[in-house]
């Protein structure tokens, strides 16, 4: 099982980032995706995730109106659009994959993880 994170690197506040999470070892459309962030010193934080089949879709209230979740089943990939980012986004991304068709924002419910890729909003 694999999932790969790109995307990340550093932004002015109020500029756009598009992450990319492709997956590989698991059947994609059985998997609820999430995008998970820790910033320095903190907690995991999940920001967004998406259904099996896309069919729903959450956000933490800071990100909502700002990101976008979406999943392409033909390249087995989620990507998370964000804009108009703030330096308070400034952390490490993940994605995770989870059993399950029900989101969750907590990073223990997750099954399998990625690497990892860091966002740096400068303001």
């Amino acid at each position: 099982v694999q999932l790969v994170e790109s995307g990340g690197g550093l932004v002015q506040a109020g500029g756009s980032l598009r992450l990319a999470c492709t997956t590989s070892g698991f059947t994609f459309d059985e998997y609820t995706i999430g995008w998970l962030r820790q910033a320095l010193g903190k907690e995991y934080e999940g920001v967004s995730c998406i259904t099996t089949r896309g069919s729903s879709s959450h956000y933490v209230d800071s990100a909502q109106g700002r990101f976008n979740i979406s999943r392409d089943k033909a390249a087995d990939t989620v990507y998370l659009q964000m804009n108009n980012l703030k330096p308070e986004d400034t952390a490490f991304y993940y994605c995770a994959a989870r059993f399950s068709d029900y989101c969750s924002p907590e990073f223990n419910e997750y099954d399998y993880w990625g690497q990892g890729t860091p966002v740096t909003v400068s303001s």
